[in-house]
């Protein structure tokens, strides 16, 4: 389990998950979980904050997105909050506008309703908020 952890961010649902397919007892699973914790290969904090930078600098998804998968994975809110501030604001913006304009430029649709629906499912589905998709929708509109 030390290997499992150092190869890569952990956290406590994770290994769990992974306990849980060995087939251990409660209490060896808590006594492992235990070790892992105290010895530092498992921190929910180190792991927001890297989750948190991969998700946005390489798959570029926005806050809510990343905030759900965090929640989903049962890291607490104070942890999330401390988490995103790895991504500095204009970092964030400038993402966030250059993906809406590649993905602008590669719907086929003419410009009208169904264009519009796509680019804002997209930015939608990659965790961005309504606000700002839909002022770049207005820049968009307007430029084209």
């Amino acid at each position: 389990m030390e290997y499992y952890c150092a190869y890569q961010e952990r956290c406590y649902k994770e290994v769990e998950e992974k306990l849980y397919s060995f087939a251990a007892t409660s209490a060896e699973k808590e006594e492992i979980l235990t070790y892992l914790i105290e010895n530092n290969f498992i921190n929910e904090e180190r792991f927001a904050q890297s989750f948190v930078r991969g998700k946005h600098n390489y798959k570029f998804w926005g806050k809510n997105r990343i905030i759900n998968e965090l929640k989903y994975r049962n890291i607490s809110s104070k942890i999330i909050e401390i988490a995103l501030k790895e991504i500095p604001e204009t970092t964030y913006l400038s993402n966030f506008h250059a993906l809406a304009e590649k993905n602008w430029e590669n719907i086929t649709e003419r410009k009208g309703p169904k264009k519009n629906k796509k680019f804002v499912d997209f930015l939608l589905r990659k965790g961005y908020e309504t606000s700002l998709i839909y002022e770049k929708l207005r820049e968009l509109e307007a430029g084209s």
